[in-house]
Formats: structure tokens, C-alpha cells, sequence
């Protein structure tokens, strides 16, 4: 517990290192030297694009991070009767407890000391238990954290590829990059900056398939109304349509969060908070 603990600490602090040294490496190394004479460069150069869509993604990446920790999924335990302690609550999930007060899908976390509806899983990297309050926000974390993992991939690539006048047209060239650069480091052929560089390139190829991995995953249960809480457990969940189920948690308005970070406005879970 003591380990888990310590992990729900680190976690955080090590994405928001990552996404600093992210935003770093692209304003002030990558975008630079896109431009080749900035006199002769054009309104809408390459340079400018690639930053403003690099910006529209890590502002959206990092806007839903902070919309997930912020939108907690709420204690449903306080508005029932379950007794004090957390011994009662446990008690209470395990089924010795009536099953009238009982809530679907709800489980205790032990990390956050609350139980929440429709668990699904707790993030250790935004360091909160995701449910139906930032369901919607924690996917649309992952699919922009992956979108702008791949971009800062593309533009490191064209990095290196200018620096070391070298070519990525051969899949195994970036396959081989890592060995051959940790070998010319230590002999003293490569700077330590280049380095870093292409041990970003493989830091951010890892996180971009794990978010987007992660992400196709979720979409999938929740296009079948489930959890991953209820897939670990067993549960069996009403057949609904695939679009009921979409409604849920994204909402009606779900083309505004997906192009900018808010709450989950207009779903079903925020129509019966308002009654």
C-alpha cells in the first residue's frame, strides 16, 4: 500500500517533467530550426503551422490532465447510510450489507478513501479514480497526449535528421538510431544534447502507443456500456445502444470537448445532478 501510495506521488510528477521538457525541446530547439531565413519566411510557413498545432494539441492535452483531477468522481458513499469507517464502507461493496442501498458499478478506492460510481479504473499518473464525472476528460487526455507525442516523434525526427544529415527513409534506420548514437556518444561523435534528443524520440514513441492503445480500449468498452472495474469483476451490464452509451459520457455537446477542454456539459450524469 505504502508502494501504491508513493507511486500516486511519482506518477504526476514525472508526466509533468516529461510534458515541460516536451514544450522546451519544440519552442526552443525544434521550431527553430524550421526556420531556415526567417526575412523570407512566409505567413503561413511549415514552421508556424507545425507550432500552432503543437500548441493546440499540448493545450489540450494538459487542459483536460487538470479537468480530470479537478472533476472528481464524487464520494456516493456520504449520501448513504453505510455507518463510519472505512471497515463498513468495504462491508458494504463485499454485499453484507443490504443490497437496496447498494449502487451499480461502484466500488472503494483505498488511494482516494471514497467510493465512486461507475469506476472504472484509478490513474496513477493524474493521481485520481476515474468514473463518470471525467471519464469524458481522462479520454480526451489520452488521445491528445498521443496525438502530441507523435508530433514532437515527427518533428525530432526531422531534428536529428538535419543534425546528423542522416535519413529515416529505411524503417530499420530509426530501429538501429539508439545503438549506433549510444556508441558515437561515448567515443565523443555526438553531443549530448543530440543524445538527449533521440532518447526522447523512443520516450515519446512509448508514451504515444501506450495513451493511444489506452484510448482505443476505452473507447471499446464504452461503446459496449461497460467498465473496466465491471469487465474485472464480471458484471453483467444492460444491453443499450452504442449511441446511448457514446451520450453518456460525452454528452450532447461532445465536438466542443473535443476541440477544447471543459466539463462533461450535457450528459445524462450532469442532467440528474441538476435535479
Amino acid at each position: 500500500m505504502l508502494v501504491l501510495r508513493l507511486l500516486n506521488v511519482v506518477a504526476p510528477a514525472y508526466f509533468l517533467c516529461i510534458s515541460l521538457v516536451t514544450f522546451v525541446l519544440q519552442i526552443f530547439l525544434f521550431i527553430p530550426s524550421m526556420f531556415r531565413d526567417p526575412s523570407t519566411t512566409p505567413l503561413f510557413s511549415p514552421a508556424l503551422l507545425h507550432g500552432a498545432l503543437f500548441l493546440f494539441l499540448s493545450a489540450n492535452a494538459l487542459g483536460n490532465y487538470v479537468l480530470v483531477i479537478q472533476s472528481s468522481p464524487e464520494d456516493v458513499g456520504k449520501g448513504l447510510n453505510l455507518g463510519k469507517g472505512t471497515e463498513l464502507v468495504v462491508d458494504w461493496l463485499d454485499g453484507s450489507r443490504s443490497p437496496g442501498s447498494a449502487l451499480p458499478s461502484t466500488h472503494f478506492c483505498r488511494l482516494c478513501a471514497r467510493v465512486t460510481q461507475r469506476h472504472d479504473h484509478h490513474c496513477f499518473f493524474t493521481g485520481n479514480c476515474i468514473g463518470n464525472r471525467n471519464m469524458r476528460n481522462f479520454i480526451m487526455f489520452c488521445l491528445y497526449t498521443s496525438l502530441a507525442c507523435l508530433d514532437s516523434l515527427v518533428a525530432g525526427m526531422a531534428y536529428i535528421s538535419a543534425a546528423l544529415s542522416m535519413s529515416f527513409a529505411n524503417p530499420l534506420a530509426f530501429l538501429t538510431l539508439l545503438p549506433h548514437s549510444i556508441s558515437q556518444f561515448f567515443s565523443g561523435a555526438l553531443l549530448s544534447s543530440e543524445m538527449f534528443v533521440i532518447l526522447m524520440l523512443y520516450l515519446w514513441l512509448g508514451i504515444g502507443l501506450a495513451c493511444a492503445g489506452f484510448c482505443c480500449h476505452q473507447m471499446l468498452l464504452i461503446l459496449r456500456g461497460q467498465t473496466r472495474y465491471q469487465v474485472r469483476k464480471g458484471m453483467v451490464v444492460r444491453a443499450r445502444p452504442w449511441k446511448e452509451n457514446l451520450q453518456e459520457v460525452f454528452g450532447k455537446r461532445w465536438l466542443l470537448g473535443l476541440l477544447i477542454p471543459v466539463l462533461n456539459v450535457g450528459s445524462d450524469y450532469r442532467r440528474q445532478k441538476e435535479k
